[in-house]
């Protein structure tokens, strides 16, 4: 198991015999779709997310390109691009860790601890720190909205933001953030 394509096909039939659904993009085993259920007690649980893997030449030595494909309101998820903040995979990343480790441990606490200092979402986050109930509210109509089993091929573009309701929206112009300035 000396050659990084030998562990890269390794992993990926790893989680292909795994529970998890597994659709490949092309022949090679560089990228592909996993779905991924919301961990179980969050206010994610019933969410169902397309997950986008991309694994560099150089894995497992390199972290994979993890992504969102349909949306999730979270601090340290970007919205549009589905880009994920997370800093084992990004930063730390290890050759002890596998594809497995991603769904089963990193994501799950990606979900369950979110981290609203360091943001690609500042509404997610500013939210999450202003009024946890409100922000537990609008995470679960995004789920419900965006990220039903049945949605999962779903684009983000197929649904419009008009669709949540006025009452769940969030402040979004800095001004609204900040407050307003005494006259």
């Amino acid at each position: 198991m000396s050659s990084p394509s030998k562990r890269r096909e390794m992993d990926v039939m790893k989680l292909m015999m795994s529970d998890y659904k597994v659709e490949m993009v092309n022949d090679g085993m560089s990228e592909f779709y996993v779905e991924f259920h919301g961990p179980r007690e969050s206010p994610y649980q019933e969410g169902t997310w397309k997950i986008r893997v991309e694994l560099p030449d150089a894995y497992p030595y390199k972290s994979p390109s993890i992504g969102f494909v349909n949306r999730i309101f979270h601090p340290n998820v970007d919205e549009m691009s589905g880009s994920v903040c997370l800093d084992v995979i990004n930063q730390t990343w290890s050759p002890m860790f596998d594809l497995i480790n991603v769904f089963e441990v990193f994501l799950p606490q990606l979900l369950l601890y979110p981290n609203p200092t360091d943001p690609l979402n500042g509404e997610a986050a500013a939210l999450m720190m202003r009024d946890r109930e409100h922000y537990e509210q609008k995470v679960k109509e995004y789920c419900e909205r965006y990220a039903k089993a049945e949605d999962i091929g779903r684009h983000p573009e197929d649904s419009s933001d008009d669709e949540l309701s006025e009452e769940e929206d969030c402040m979004s112009s800095d001004e609204e953030m900040a407050g307003h300035a005494d006259p």
